[in-house]
């Protein structure tokens, strides 16, 4: 199965875009956004065109091709307006033999492995860093961030198929 897993939109209408498009062109079978979805939250700078009503619109357009867990900017109020549910914790997928667990990472992440073994994945957002390494036997992922990467990083997803994660920059 090939996927595409993004992270950190922020409401940001630009590269929202930019994700779905090289999301089309990927050819993969699914969406994975591992939340923050539409609010930018205090910490963060407004991202390049602001436009949540936008990123909704954008986002339920494609509904059914995504899978998505919650980060720590999605509120109630978010699903009230998307069409695809938002507010699950995190998710599990079981691909080439691997569990990946799929989570925003503010509550389990890398410092704070949920219960999973050696030789599982996490895949996480949240730092808006991107990260591809092995801890403990486990296989730590974050795409880093659509709209707002951080520590020098590029405006980013990554594409999973064939037990490999390419780097996808989206401008």
């Amino acid at each position: 199965m090939k996927i595409m897993i993004a992270s950190d939109i922020h409401g940001s209408e630009y590269y929202t875009e930019k994700l779905l498009k090289a999301y089309r062109a990927s050819g993969a079978e699914k969406l994975v956004l591992l939340g923050d979805l539409l609010y930018h939250g205090p910490r963060n700078d407004l991202p390049h065109d602001y436009a949540p009503k936008k990123v909704i619109e954008l986002l339920n357009g494609a509904a059914d091709e995504l899978l998505c867990v919650r980060g720590n900017c999605d509120t109630e109020v978010d699903q009230m307006v998307l069409s695809f549910p938002i507010m699950a914790d995190y998710a599990v997928l079981y691909l080439d033999g691997r569990m990946f667990y799929l989570t925003h990472g503010h509550k389990y992440g890398f410092d704070n492995f949920p219960n999973i073994r050696r030789g599982d994945a996490i895949i996480q957002g949240h730092t808006h860093v991107p990260v591809l390494e092995e801890r403990g036997g486990i296989l730590c992922v974050n795409p880093g961030s659509v709209s707002i990467p951080k520590a020098g990083s590029a405006h980013q997803c990554l594409l999973y198929e064939n037990g490999e994660f390419k780097e996808v920059v989206l401008g």
